[in-house]
């Protein structure tokens, strides 16, 4: 969690404006005020000219306000292994994001603690001297200029931030690289860390992608919103997690806008899914069906594995509907076929979707379709923690508590739920809490049982 914008709170009094006239305003709803002002995220880009307006202050100092909340120290989120750097570009500060190895082996290493570290150890003024004044606390407030980049060392970070100033003259494909390794690394640790400490990082490197590609040539053009829009879908689905479904749906949006332009049909597809995977954590299956309909017959050439998925999709959002088990299990006979016929991954984007992923799945259609015995009996044949990461466990978990639940099982499904409780908890989760909290509803007829109500007070806490 960020810290308190006690900046943007003044500047809202000044204006004589409480939190619900600013949401009815806006308009916003008063829970993204609040949210806002505390540090936990901030506002869309498109909102933030009308912001500024309504707090009276100019859009350059509501977006000094915001790094309030953003960029109290160099250590990035608790526990990551990042580092948001905030260099000027163009007299304005850019969050720049850097590996924990490369800033520990440069200068700047002497003011990043190691994890567990209280505070950094003294620098050496005549270190400094590339940044006047010679503060931690400065540096954080005014940025570090691109021209100190080199003598403090950071290797390929300056030459990014030397395409930050100029597009056409540095951009190259190490510019690209350092963006994809950047989103590779923030992915790999989001299912063991969770959106809250992955989620800084990435937009991040969104906002930078953005501004350079504005000047960029055609193919450089091409290149960055393709990255883009991998790390825009990424960036929807950390939102999801984090029950945040307006933001996410922005960023799914801003993703599809970024694959459009740079001429990658797959990625429209793919995109679709994860709309359609929206849908369903709304419980609106005729969307969801529309959506997955629209991937499976659209005018793309999709990796079987991700065929494989749109068709599981289709059969979850059927048994929703209410299809009978005959026509559900039609339907996954040809996500299974899909899926034998699909090989090894054809394409990065469908890398992830396997037999063990395809059954957990399978075990959610069968309970959508009313068979959550059936359900239960495949999460035990096939659920094993050492397949998920952290985060992915502890929401399978969740549904297999939920299959319990309905199968008239209340302590195994409470036992169940708290141990997905605890990976919720772990990686900040709130996808995986309000699926328990849809469990604790259905144990409602148990709910002076020890186990129900141990599960109940994990929730509350």
């Amino acid at each position: 969690m960020g810290e308190r914008r006690e900046g943007l709170v003044r500047a809202r009094k000044a204006a004589n404006l409480t939190q619900e006239k600013l949401a009815a305003l806006l308009p916003a709803d008063e829970k993204s005020i609040r949210a806002w002002e505390s540090g936990r995220s901030e506002p869309r880009p498109h909102r933030r000219d009308r912001l500024a307006r309504l707090l009276r202050i100019s859009p350059d100092r509501l977006e000094e306000l915001l790094r309030e909340g953003t960029s109290a120290d160099l250590r990035g989120p608790p526990g990551a292994s990042n580092v948001l750097l905030p260099v000027v570009v163009d007299g304005r500060p850019v969050a720049l994001p850097l590996d924990r190895g490369t800033v520990a082996a440069s200068v700047l290493g002497r003011l990043v603690p190691a994890p567990g570290d209280a505070a950094p150890p003294a620098v050496p003024t005549t270190e400094w001297d590339v940044m006047s004044p010679l503060s931690r606390r400065s540096l954080l407030k005014n940025g570090l200029p691109v021209a100190a980049l080199p003598a403090l060392g950071i290797g390929s970070a300056e030459h990014v931030a030397r395409a930050l100033e100029n597009p056409r003259r540095y951009m190259d494909k190490t510019v690209t690289h350092y963006f994809r390794r950047q989103l590779d690394q923030y992915k790999y640790e989001d299912g063991e860390r969770g959106p809250a400490k992955t989620l800084p990082m990435t937009l991040g490197v969104l906002d930078i992608i953005d501004r350079i590609a504005r000047d960029a040539t055609a193919d450089d053009q091409r290149d960055l919103l393709q990255i883009g829009s991998e790390g825009a879908e990424f960036a929807g689905w950390l939102y999801r997690d984090r029950r945040q479904m307006e933001d996410s749906l922005y960023w799914h949006d801003r993703a599809m806008e970024w694959a459009q332009a740079a001429g990658d049909s797959t990625m429209q597809g793919y995109i679709l899914l994860k709309k359609a995977q929206v849908a369903y954590d709304e419980r609106d299956p005729r969307r969801m069906l529309i959506l997955t309909r629209a991937v499976r017959k659209g005018p793309w050439s999709l990796p079987q594995r991700l065929q494989a998925e749109a068709a599981q999709q289709e059969a979850r959002a059927e048994a929703m509907l209410g299809a009978s088990a005959d026509q559900v299990n039609r339907k996954l006979d040809v996500a299974w076929k899909l899926l034998a016929d699909a090989g090894p991954a054809e394409s990065p984007l469908g890398a992830h979707f396997n037999a063990t992923l395809l059954n957990m799945q399978t075990a959610i259609c069968y309970t959508e379709a009313g068979e959550p015995r059936r359900s239960v009996e495949l999460y035990e044949k096939t659920l094993k923690e050492t397949q998920f990461s952290r985060r992915d466990y502890g929401f399978f978990l969740s549904l297999m508590a939920n299959s319990l639940a309905l199968s008239g099982e209340p302590d195994q499904a409470a036992k169940t739920g708290l141990v997905s409780a605890h990976r919720a908890a772990e990686t900040n989760s709130r996808r995986t809490r309000e699926e328990l909290r849809r469990v604790v509803g259905v144990l409602k007829p148990w709910h002076n049982r020890p186990d129900v109500r141990e599960l109940r007070e994990a929730l509350s806490s």
